[in-house]
């Protein structure tokens, strides 16, 4: 749930001075892809940019606070802000941002940008605050946004320093419109006019002036002389000649004298308290510090001029200007550092109230409060889990004492998921084998059914499928029905063991109950790999039409649910391409395989193996042995720098045995042959298929009894386990054995029954 305040443009504020011209350069912002508006704190960038932007209505505002630094935070804070400006325009990015259904910041960009394609009236971002970012991986990402954004987008800027956006390559394009601190100061006209809007006796131009210079047109420091000048007997310029050469790191001991020290004490602790929120509405305000009517009060410190601003147009939301809530929240640690935790608790509780577990865990953290924590992790952790909040998440529980784990072992499985999604499979064993060991009295065998769930997960990711099936059968045993979660894991990792031993039949039935399961549950990626799961079984049985359809199932819910961005979506365009090429549809199975490439774009080069691949077997299809080599050349260093499972291995073997079947190559095949690994079974596709790489490389070397014996060994097994698909490529490598030993007759036969097999299955 996203804070409706961090996407409001601040209001415009009575007594302000318009800065007409600075408004006036900001007017040809459209022609410019940034604009940048820095300067240190209290200068006036936010005023200005909300000046500029009454009565736009193209435009999205974001306002920054530390927790942006999370990059799921950012993307869904940033799209949103976009969608305020467009009405709603980027629907399936909108979908995908709240889903964290994207591989990258950049990929979600790049979707982005397509949908403002269709975008064609002037549209600004204001991003304030960007100072706050200090993840790399942002300030990469906003480089990438600048480079590739629309013609008629621009994206505001503001900052207390110059961020790490290109800004010399858009200068030197002429393509960035700057805004610095000598800008903003105030001119002695505007001096002179903000005077006459806050003080009731008005000053001479000629002391206005004065002042203007000895605060070298500070506004902050404008407005802190009128403040003191309305509180206090000593004049202007007697305050003025105080801030004179002050900044904004040392304003800490002016701001007690002459700010806190001269308003009444319940104010004083008004202000302390109420400076730990980084935005309040009423409801917070009534909490946090305990009166009675929280919106009359913010009206009031507005009222008085103590750096309080609106967030929203109706009012509802306030924050402190940034350099009066940074100070005034070093003084709350000073002053009331005895009841600070309290006063974070009650904010806390308050956020919770409202339905934002993400700030209620930023002031539990900063209460140091573990039980308060604790329960919010466990009431809401997992549906934070589910929208990616994986940083905020694993600092939480990090926080936690370990015996507070033990005593709540969900927040166990919850860290061990984590660890889980980063791929972390030998932690994963070793928490909970450490939790079991602990834990005094697991009141039920369904904590157990959930570990074994994910421990069965992280087995066949690891590649032991024997382990993987036992601890999928006990959780699928020990499960109550509604705990739907792990079931559909536990159903989903069993089928996909029963596809690597070859039943196929068993496989496939568990694989549409896990899509049913995945589908009635929302649990989209389960549902999606199901069924491409499906998908290869049929294509394995030879049910070649029936796996295309399912493969359509898969497009139309990856369109749906917008998961293009889901690395199983290569998945899916990879089968689609090796099932068009089983129908000699070359020009489509390359395009579908340069599709997977891309989909991937974002994430480790080596999980571009498979689809690399592909392309390799159509340039060694069309005789293009030059553009083939190029392309192995590449594959072999990928090969070289990963850990693959050994269905990819098969395939990218498949391709360099067959390049060295076409230059003649025996020297390499030979060295290959000697080194490869000869699996112990032929129970499935991949295993057929290296079994099929190792016959013709002993085809290639003459060695055709060996050959021989193993192709009517994978025959016998294809035949028995119903592998249709490869019973029929066994059939044509034998053909062509054959054919090269001269015995014309066999080769006969086999393709004869190749030919009848393939009027089957549509082989072509």
């Amino acid at each position: 749930m996203l804070i409706p305040s961090k996407l409001s443009r601040p209001v415009r504020l009575d007594h302000t001075v318009v800065r007409e011209r600075l408004l006036a350069k900001l007017s040809g912002a459209n022609n410019f892809r940034l604009a940048l508006i820095t300067s240190p704190a209290g200068y006036g960038k936010t005023t200005l940019i909300s000046q500029w932007a009454a009565g736009k209505n193209d435009i999205g505002w974001y306002s920054l606070d530390e927790g942006d630094n999370q990059q799921e935070r950012f993307a869904s804070y940033l799209i949103a802000a976009v969608q305020q400006a467009t009405n709603g325009h980027c629907a399936i990015c909108e979908t995908m941002a709240q889903k964290r259904q994207y591989a990258s910041l950049t990929s979600l960009f790049a979707q982005l940008f397509i949908e403002l394609a269709e975008w064609h009236s002037p549209l600004y971002l204001v991003i304030d605050d960007y100072h706050l970012i200090t993840n790399p991986v942002i300030h990469e990402s906003m480089r990438f946004f600048i480079r590739h954004q629309p013609e008629n987008l621009t994206l505001v800027v503001l900052s207390r320093n110059l961020p790490q956006l290109g800004i010399a390559n858009l200068r030197v394009r002429d393509q960035l419109l700057e805004i610095g601190s000598q800008q903003l100061a105030f001119t002695h006209q505007e001096a002179k006019q903000f005077f006459d809007c806050r003080l009731s006796s008005p000053i001479e131009a000629a002391e206005s002036s004065r002042i203007c210079d000895d605060v070298s047109g500070w506004a902050t420091a404008l407005q802190l002389i009128a403040l003191s000048a309305r509180q206090n007997t000593h004049s202007a310029h007697k305050s003025a000649r105080r801030l004179a050469g002050i900044n904004a790191s040392h304003l800490s001991d002016y701001l007690v004298d002459e700010v806190l020290d001269n308003v009444d004490l319940a104010t004083r602790h008004f202000l302390l308290k109420s400076a730990i929120l980084r935005s309040m509405n009423d409801a917070l305000i009534t909490r946090v510090t305990g009166e009675e009517n929280g919106q009359m009060r913010l009206e009031e410190i507005e009222r008085q001029g103590l750096f309080l601003q609106r967030m929203d147009d109706t009012g509802e939301w306030f924050c402190y200007h940034p350099l009066f809530g940074n100070f005034l929240r070093q003084r709350c640690q000073w002053e009331l550092a005895a009841e600070l935790p309290e006063i974070h608790c009650a904010a806390a509780e308050s956020w919770m109230a409202q339905g934002f577990p993400s700030e209620a865990i930023h002031h539990a953290l900063a209460a140091g409060d573990a039980l308060m924590l604790r329960d919010i992790l466990l009431n809401h952790a997992w549906s934070l889990f589910n929208h990616s909040e994986l940083s905020l998440l694993e600092e939480s529980l990090k926080a936690l004492p370990w015996d507070s784990l033990l005593e709540n072992p969900q927040l166990v499985l919850l860290q061990a998921w984590l660890m889980q999604s980063q791929h972390r499979y030998g932690e994963v064993n070793t928490l909970l084998a450490r939790a079991e060991h602990e834990i005094k009295d697991i009141r039920e065998d369904t904590m157990h059914a959930e570990f074994n769930a994910l421990r069965a997960q992280v087995a066949i990711n690891d590649g032991n499928p024997d382990e993987a099936e036992r601890l999928a059968k006990l959780a699928l045993e020990e499960l109550p029905p509604g705990w739907f979660y792990s079931r559909i894991v536990a159903t989903s990792v069993l089928g996909e063991v029963l596809h690597c031993k070859g039943e196929l039949t068993r496989s496939l039935a568990l694989m549409q109950q896990t899509e049913q399961m995945a589908r009635q549950h929302d649990v989209w990626h389960y549902a999606l790999w199901s069924l491409i799961q499906q998908s290869e079984i049929l294509f394995a049985q030879g049910f070649l039409q029936t796996a295309w359809e399912t493969q359509e199932k898969a497009f139309q819910l990856i369109n749906e649910q917008h998961l293009e961005q889901l690395p199983m979506h290569e998945f899916l365009v990879r089968i689609r391409a090796q099932l068009l090429w089983a129908w000699a549809r070359l020009d489509e199975a390359e395009a579908s395989a340069r599709s997977g490439i891309e989909v991937l774009s974002s994430y480790q080069p080596q999980q571009q193996l498979q689809c690399l691949a592909m392309l390799i077997q159509c340039s060694l299809a069309r005789g293009d042995l030059d553009n083939a080599r190029s392309q192995l050349n590449r594959l072999e260093n990928l090969l070289g720098n990963g850990k693959y499972h050994s269905d990819w291995i098969s395939n990218a073997n498949k391709v360099r045995v067959i390049y060295w079947q076409m230059t003649g190559d025996k020297a390499a095949a030979a060295n290959w042959l000697r080194h490869t690994a000869k699996p112990e079974f032929a129970n499935n596709h991949f295993l057929q298929g290296q079994w099929r790489n190792i016959a013709r490389a002993q085809i290639l070397l003459g060695e055709f009894e060996p050959a021989e014996i193993v192709l009517e060994e994978l025959n016998e097994n294809a035949r028995s386990l119903r592998l249709m698909s490869d019973l029929n490529r066994n059939l044509l490598l034998l053909n062509q054995l054959y054919w090269q030993a001269g015995r014309k007759s066999d080769a006969q036969r086999v393709l004869l029954d190749a030919l009848k097999l393939a009027n089957r299955t549509g082989f072509i």
